[in-house]
């Protein structure tokens, strides 16, 4: 493998365990992870997110990933994407914003994980969806075919659910090195 350091991106809907996958997959690979930084920032809000706080997080996502890729060894774990902030404009106000829409096509990332929704939702005061997780995983399988982008779907639970994803990179891995 060249000195290339591969961006692997877990994505899914709500409560699809993409924080623990991130963290086991940093730990088996043995680099960094880069954590979702809507999670802290909306941790923070008192009212709902706004049109100027999605724009925020688009840009926070992005300058945490610039931050830790010189961490990285041979493979960057990112807890979710900027997508996210497209997903979710697009719900809550009928839109993405246009820097948002620019940046997809030229932020790459080289392997995402789709994370199913096969597992219990879990309470979190920052979680809202409960009852629309289909909806959003079909979203989430639009937005990564409306890229073109190389993902493997992530299913099962346990220890199976992580050997899949582990699995899944060796493979992407493998690929990308011939």
């Amino acid at each position: 493998m060249s000195d290339k350091i591969y961006k692997i991106a877990v994505v899914g809907p709500e409560s699809t365990g993409k924080s623990t996958m991130s963290a086991y997959l940093a730990k088996h690979f043995n680099t960094v992870w880069v954590p979702e930084y809507a999670r802290d920032y909306c941790a923070k809000l008192t009212e709902p997110p706004t049109w100027q706080d999605e724009i925020n997080m688009f840009h926070g996502q992005l300058a945490l990933e610039k931050e830790l890729l010189p961490q990285a060894n041979k493979i960057l774990i990112c807890d979710t994407t900027f997508i996210t902030v497209k997903i979710w404009s697009d719900y809550t106000f009928g839109r993405s914003p246009q820097e948002v829409i620019d940046e997809l096509a030229r932020h790459h990332y080289d392997f995402y994980l789709l994370l199913n929704i096969d597992l219990p939702w879990e309470e979190d005061p920052l979680r809202d969806f409960p009852h629309m997780r289909e909806h959003f995983m079909s979203v989430w399988y639009k937005e990564l075919n409306d890229l073109k982008v190389d993902y493997r779907l992530i299913s099962g639970t346990g220890q199976h659910r992580y050997d899949s994803a582990v699995g899944a990179i060796q493979q992407f891995l493998k690929s990308a090195s011939t």
